[in-house]
């Protein structure tokens, strides 16, 4: 499988360096790659529907627990089934789509990478690795959607989009930390092992929490739905392949990867299918509003992202069973409609549906396309879209907990769903012909992809089966890590769920009625929409972060006001305070040093620095200063040399040597001292100067005392000549016990020696 990930990341680079000859036909070579993909892991669909599952371990850091680890089961294989076969389809219609654009190779490369991010999440066993190609998906969302950076929308959605799944992919590695903590290990499989063990941890409500912000802000749950419609703004094959088959979903994936692990908890039966159930309206509700046909699809696309996290939720096996039949329901009809949209937006030149209609005229494939993925959105028999509806209605009927609300919910969220379709369908192809600025027609492509979508939805509609037995129900078993066997069918008899069903259809039918007869209705809603939801979330965001962003500025001008020396102060106070107070805490200290002035010499020359050192501070003569300051110097090399520490006497007279020649050649060049500070600024540097010297003193009497059970000093003497072959230990130390870090020093020092001689070499102007 890792090869699998290496030919995807080769290939996009590969885009760069192919042929001219074959340039043009880039996106046709991509799609022959994931065909190659989906060939692939379709030959393992027997093996998988034997029930065993394939793994593959690469040693990363094992010290850590970290490998990279792949695996492919019933879940995982369904996913890469349709990231792949799905993600052929969508670069042959890029391949018509994107001709007429600059920079495709750019495009390209981001979508094919994308393509083997999304991949690698899927096939992912360790969730730290699991974690990073879930981030990368995100990057590179980002890098897709603002596409066409030159627009101010799609760098604003290209943002948001980043901004609000980047931050919960960090919330999310949070609760995997939390949860692997309990664990002792990343592994999936592993955590299945511990299950029980989690689940009763102290450590499972706040990890599930964060794992589930993690889950809704990439799947667009609300209320963080709102950053899925601005996506539109990113090139139609991105959208189609982002809505259908990979980034959205992959909160599903995590939470059904998850679900033998944290399910089976009231928190998980709860907080899931209630979130699930109102993004599920939201979506419904809002896309009957829109008159952006890309628009309407995206919110759409929120409302079955709602039912696929509330079928996640319910936690039984018909509404896992009903959870991955849509999954697949769902990716077929919505691709099909964004890779639609996108070929009348190409064709028509326009987007709105009011100034749309007609279409099924001039593009009459096209039209039956739609239809038939429209049918199976609406849940119209004989589509795979009625099996959905069906089980998705059998599901709800028979779930714990909230099941009326639910319910009700969900009836409500179908009914607006039938009516959009319907809606869509007519205002877009049947009706009145509307004038185009271009000539509509359907050359190119375009449509081989949506056609075989809407094909493969009435197929498996017809014969369910074969999606049922060889997909769906290794999927199942791989979640609920148990044999279970998956039948569908069209007809179920007379029962509730049939007649609940003939009343959603009854009413999506009545209100597509209601608004396509009366238009005003459909107007006065939209207006009814502004007056009551004055606070969008996206608007929210936005003012927020520029609130933000103010609040930074105005932070900085006070913070980063550019005067350093005010800097040095508040780090020496800060650090003097800290200080004092742990002084004061511990003020049981004893100082048994006792103090002495023998020998005298030594004391008289410590006499000597203190004098040199105040007479530097306090003098107005250059000349007179920098002696004072070497007099300073001079002595602590002497107490050095009295001390044994020759090494260090001689790099002190050097560098103090130096030091004072070069201050004499420098300070002559400048002028006389100047009065820059007031007698209270003098007097302010004074206190602050005794207050942290005080405290450095009390610290350097205490650390004389405080003893190591290991003094590093004997390791050095012990392993000096042993192990460095240096009788030198200073010497040792610093060529080879501290190698890199003189060799950083040597570094600086030849860096500035290089700016001093070009500087002393730079003409004058």
């Amino acid at each position: 499988m890792q090869n699998i990930l290496l030919i995807y990341f080769l290939f996009s680079l590969g885009i760069f360096v192919i042929p001219v000859k074959v340039f043009k036909y880039k996106a046709i070579v991509l799609a022959l790659v994931q065909v190659g993909a989906f060939i692939y892991f379709a030959s393992k669909i027997p093996i998988i529907t034997d029930g065993e599952t394939i793994n593959s371990i690469l040693n990363w850091i094992p010290e850590l627990g970290l490998n990279l680890s792949f695996i492919l089961n019933g879940l995982s294989l369904a996913f890469a089934l349709l990231i792949t076969g799905i993600g052929a389809l969508v670069f042959i219609y890029a391949h018509a789509y994107m001709k007429s654009y600059a920079n495709t190779d750019r495009f390209f490369f981001f979508l094919f990478l994308f393509s083997g991010a999304m991949l690698g999440l899927v096939l992912s066993e360790n969730l730290i690795q699991l974690f990073i190609f879930w981030e990368l998906t995100s990057f590179l969302s980002f890098l897709l959607i603002a596409f066409f950076h030159e627009k101010e929308p799609a760098r604003k959605a290209a943002f948001q989009s980043l901004f609000i799944t980047g931050f919960g992919g960090l919330i999310l590695l949070t609760g995997i930390i939390l949860i692997g903590s309990v664990a002792q290990s990343y592994s999936l499989t592993e955590w299945i092992l511990k299950a029980d063990e989690i689940r009763s941890s102290a450590f499972y409500v706040p990890g599930l929490i964060l794992i589930l912000i993690g889950a809704f802000t990439k799947s667009a749950q609300f209320p963080f739905h709102f950053w899925l419609p601005g996506a539109m703004q990113a090139p139609t094959p991105v959208s189609s392949y982002l809505h259908s088959a990979t980034m959205v979903k992959a909160g599903f994936f995590l939470l059904a990867s998850l679900n033998p692990v944290l399910s089976g908890t009231i928190e998980w039966t709860y907080i899931i299918p209630l979130f699930g159930v109102i993004t599920m309206l939201v979506g419904a509700y809002f896309a009957i509003t829109q008159t952006d046909i890309k628009a309407i699809l995206a919110y759409t696309t929120i409302t079955a992202l709602g039912i696929l996290i509330l079928l996640i939720g319910v936690d039984t096996k018909l509404s896992i069973k009903a959870a991955i039949l849509f999954l697949f329901i769902h990716a077929f009809y919505k691709a099909t409609l964004f890779m639609v949209a996108g070929l009348i937006d190409k064709k028509t030149g326009t987007r709105d549906l009011s100034k749309l209609g007609g279409l099924a005229h001039y593009m009459p494939i096209t039209f039956i396309v739609a239809l038939l993925a429209l049918f199976s959105m609406a849940g119209f028999p004989p589509m795979l879209g009625f099996l959905g509806k069906e089980l998705v209605y059998e599901a709800k009927v028979q779930s714990p907990g909230i099941a009326s609300l639910i319910l009700i919910f969900g009836v409500a969220a179908n009914v607006l769903m039938i009516a959009v379709s319907l809606f869509f369908l007519k205002k877009v192809f049947l009706g009145k012909k509307n004038n185009y600025s271009k000539n509509p027609n359907e050359k190119g492509l375009f449509i081989v992809g949506p056609a075989l979508l809407a094909t493969l939805s009435l197929f498996f509609g017809l014969f369910p089966n074969i999606l049922g037995n060889s997909i769906i129900e290794p999927a199942i078993q791989s979640i609920f890590l148990e044999t279970y066997h998956v039948k569908l069918k069209l007809w179920h008899g007379f029962n509730k769920v049939f007649f609940l069903s003939l009343f959603t259809v009854a009413s999506g039918i009545l209100l597509f009625y209601l608004i396509d007869k009366y238009p005003k209705l459909l107007e006065n809603w939209r207006k009814l929409n502004n007056k009551i939801f004055t606070i969008k979330l996206a608007d929210v965001f936005s003012n927020g972060l520029d609130n933000f962003i103010e609040f930074s500025k105005r932070n900085t001008r006070v913070i980063q006001h550019g005067y350093h020396r005010y800097y040095l102060l508040t780090i020496i106070v800060v650090t003097a305070l800290l200080l004092w107070f742990q002084v004061f805490v511990t003020r049981g200290w004893e100082l048994p040093t006792k103090l002495s002035f023998n020998p005298f010499y030594i004391s008289g020359l410590i006499g000597i620095i203190i004098i040199s050192t105040i007479f530097s501070a306090i003098n107005k003569s250059r000349i007179a200063t920098i002696i004072a300051m070497g007099v300073a110097g001079y002595g602590i090399s002497l107490i050095f040399l009295y001390y044994s520490a020759i090494d260090l006497a001689i790099t002190q007279i050097i560098v103090e040597t130096l030091t004072v020649v070069m201050f004499v050649i420098v300070l002559q060049k400048l002028p006389r001292f100047a009065k820059l500070s007031s007698k209270v600024t003098k007097i302010r540097d004074l206190a602050i100067a005794l207050v942290f010297g005080s405290v450095m003193t009390i610290l350097a009497l205490k650390a004389v005392q405080v003893e190591f059970n290991h003094t590093i000093s004997d390791f050095f003497v012990e392993n000096s000549y042993l192990k460095a072959y240096g009788k030198n230990v200073v010497n040792v130390i610093l060529v080879d016990f501290r190698a890199l870090d003189t060799l950083g020093e040597i570094t600086v020092l030849t860096i500035a020696a290089l700016g001093v001689f070009v500087l002393l070499k730079k003409k004058k102007a």
